[in-house]
């Protein structure tokens, strides 16, 4: 019988290799850029950037946060929303739900309580005066939260996301944003994850199916020609 679809692929290359393939001979068209974009920056929190600090933390780009400052600004001065995210629970975390299950240790998810350590943003973020801030509790920066709200009465229609991790939240909050029906655009080094596997697959799986995946240079582009 002739083979019509494929049978899964294993041909040894790494995450790395089949992403930088993929990103220097892409297959399908881009989502591209609309009239106007709001940059997410999801958990870029203490408990995920503070290597210094935390085992939970994990780095990427070094310069993740320059980026995601270099873009935040842009946008703020173009008159475009910027949002920052972070995850924190109430002291007993019975708002967690079975997501606090898996684990129970003192680094564990659900132990994020609001306004400790772990749930600050990283002292190196730039925040605007008027930036939306808000605690979130799930995976998606969209997800019982006020962003669909926010981005329909900014008329906008293109989303940046930015933060951690790629395969966890970044992922969670492109794949949101596009079944609510926005441009998708995930820069590479405003993301970041603890392995190159984890971080490396996802930017493909993205870049095929939910978002543009692009170099941050992109997004500096369209924003300094508006």
């Amino acid at each position: 019988m002739a083979l019509v679809g494929t049978k899964m692929v294993e041909d040894g290359r790494t995450a790395r290799e089949i992403f930088e393939e993929l990103m220097s001979n892409p297959a399908r068209k881009k989502f591209g850029f609309g009239e106007k974009l709001a940059i997410v920056n999801v958990d870029v929190q203490q408990a995920y950037t503070r290597t210094d600090l935390f085992k939970t933390a994990y780095e990427t780009d070094p310069r993740q946060i320059d980026h995601i400052n270099r873009i935040s600004g842009l946008a703020r001065d173009k008159n475009m929303p910027v949002i920052w995210s972070r995850v924190a629970y109430k002291d007993d975390a019975g708002d967690a739900g079975v997501w606090g299950t898996r684990t129970d240790t003192e680094d564990s998810l659900q132990n994020i309580k609001y306004d400790s350590e772990r749930h600050k943003l990283d002292p190196r973020c730039e925040i605007g005066k008027d930036d939306l801030q808000y605690t979130k509790r799930m995976p998606s920066a969209f997800f019982e939260t006020p962003l669909a709200s926010y981005l329909i009465w900014h008329k906008v229609d293109t989303v940046i996301v930015t933060g951690g991790s790629t395969s966890g939240c970044v992922r969670a909050t492109a794949v949101d944003a596009l079944s609510h029906g926005y441009r998708t655009i995930v820069p590479v080094e405003t993301c970041a994850d603890k392995h190159e596997s984890y971080h490396f697959a996802n930017l493909t799986d993205l870049q095929i199916k939910y978002a543009d995946v692009e170099p941050v240079q992109a997004v500096i582009d369209w924003l300094e020609a508006r």
